[in-house]
């Protein structure tokens, strides 16, 4: 065939041409004539700041109230609780209990899918949120006696309910955020990594937990020898229980809100994902949309073919190494062409492995940390234990905003990421199980060090985890509703494991508030 020849298909508002010679297509997009200009004011880049900062208000309320329970509970057992420092043991199992609410979502997708309303889920656990922080508020400290013995009943049933509510955020709230562009999943990451942040600041500032140490003299009168001992004293909160919960419900409320404005409000819906976009993450396997082609003289039929042919294919329709590999050419003549478009997934090994590591990292995060935090901390200092906590809850949010700008897709990468944050992970187990006499105690350089190596820690762990997940975002809601699953099951077991380890077992010591 003398020269090029080449003939034009026009794909909507793209134009395909077809080189003969080379026997493949070039496609090129021309601005649509009757394209709007682009009018938003709070645009940055691919993102509407509007929306993000509403998307990670949403993420809020994922786990802000449990996370706000758990940093309250220093002022709540100091107001006389009848189980006393016991309390958080009874949390932890009742939290671990709580994994019903994911596993049952599970089954119904696994078994039902898409019979199961999203939206309406979604609300149902903001609802349910909102109105037991509302109770804990005015009813936290009713008691009532069970088998023979006072106990904060309503306290430990609204505290059910927060964290079944909030367990199943894992495997709801992620496949929602599908709907948006990948970009918004970071945000959502940075909501749920500051809805520890925002409870431990308030608590920090109300001054929950926060003990002196006092110099108590006692005289024998006998002997008349004076003995000098130090013991830690509670200091009174700034304001009360009852304003923390009052706070707590504000969040989840307003997450609720968010929620709606997301779903329904058109301004926010100009940040959803494309139709192309959304039908490639619709399934596992299988990610694929549609066009009709015509042209004046010659049609047919283009198809890209299952993954499971990929090289069979005897025309190249796309440049090797595209996602898009195999293309069956037929039917010449006939009424129209149709280009079925295959994203491929990573393979099944990678997906099995990234899944492992997201149990492994949010076991770690989610259970082994703030099991620990106290045996590892507090040797150094009340001051170096209450800076560690406030600065660890920080480095999550800090995490998922640097992901914000660069997110890493490499298996390479994040593997490499995982293990320096499982490194610094043994550093941090080896404080606590030395404790109450680790390395450089009662050293200015321990405390600096102590606190460094935590929010280290924090950082790689959760920026490792954010990456995985927007890995995952691109191959569908079914995966991203995987690694919800996983997330619970890590912290399920590590929840467990040091649950044991601690109660059971003994195996760490106590470091003292107050050292003599």
């Amino acid at each position: 065939m003398r020269g090029t020849e080449r003939q034009s298909i026009s794909v909507l508002h793209h134009k395909m041409t077809f080189d003969q010679k080379n026997d493949e297509y070039i496609t090129s997009v021309p601005q649509a004539e009757d394209s709007e200009p682009e009018s938003r004011m709070f645009k940055c880049k691919n993102i509407d700041i509007i929306v993000y900062i509403t998307v990670i208000i949403f993420g809020i309320g994922s786990w802000v109230d449990i996370n706000g329970l758990w940093v309250e509970l220093p002022a709540m057992i100091t107001e006389g609780l009848p189980e006393g420092w016991n309390l958080p043991s009874y949390l932890s199992v009742i939290i671990q209990i709580a994994n019903i609410g994911p596993l049952l979502v599970t089954i119904i997708h696994l078994c039902a899918p898409g019979k199961l309303n999203n939206i309406g889920v979604v609300y149902v656990i903001l609802g349910v949120g909102s109105l037991a922080c509302l109770f804990l508020a005015f009813y936290w400290k009713t008691t009532a006696y069970v088998a023979g013995e006072e106990r904060s009943i309503v306290l430990l049933v609204l505290q059910f309910f927060l964290a079944l509510v909030d367990c199943t955020t894992s495997v709801v709230f992620l496949p929602f955020m599908v709907k948006f562009k990948s970009e918004y999943l970071t945000a959502y990451f940075i909501g749920e990594g500051m809805s520890g942040m925002v409870p431990s600041l308030v608590a920090l500032g109300q001054g929950s937990g926060s003990v002196s140490c006092v110099n108590v003299s006692s005289t024998n009168t006998t002997t008349n020898i004076t003995t000098y001992s130090v013991y830690p004293k509670s200091n009174p909160p700034n304001f009360p229980v009852r304003d923390f919960f009052l706070f707590l419900f504000a969040m989840v409320f307003s997450s609720g809100i968010a929620f709606t404005l997301l779903n329904y409000v058109p301004y926010y819906k100009k940040e959803y994902a494309s139709d192309d976009e959304i039908s490639e993450t619709s399934d596992d396997s299988k990610f694929q949309s549609s066009y009709e082609l015509t042209n004046g003289e010659t049609q047919g039929r283009i198809t890209f073919s299952d993954p499971s042919t990929i090289g069979s294919s005897t025309s190249k329709l796309v440049k090797q190494g595209t996602n898009a590999q195999s293309v069956d050419k037929s039917g010449i003549l006939n009424d129209d062409i149709k280009i079925t478009k295959i994203v491929q997934p990573i393979s099944k090994s990678l997906y099995i492995y990234f899944l492992i590591l997201t149990a492994f990292l949010n076991s770690l995060t989610n259970s082994v940390f703030p099991s620990i935090q106290t045996f590892s901390c507090m040797p150094y200092g009340i001051s170096a234990y209450h800076l560690t906590a406030a600065l660890y809850n920080i480095s999550n949010p800090v995490a998922c905003f640097i992901a914000m700008f660069y997110s890493a897709s490499s298996s390479t990468v994040i593997s490499f990421l995982s293990f320096l944050g499982s490194l610094v992970a043994a550093i941090i187990l080896y404080t606590a199980a030395a404790s109450p006499t680790p390395l450089l105690v009662g050293t200015q350089t321990g405390e600096a060090l102590i606190i460094t190596i935590w929010v280290v820690g924090g950082l790689l762990l959760t920026y490792s985890k954010v990456a995985i997940a927007t890995v995952f975002r691109s191959q569908g809601q079914r995966a991203l509703m995987w690694i919800g699953v996983m997330q619970q099951v890590g912290s399920f077991f590590g929840a467990v494991l040091f649950y044991l380890i601690i109660n059971v077992w003994m195996m760490f010591k106590s470091a003292p508030y107050c050292p003599s």
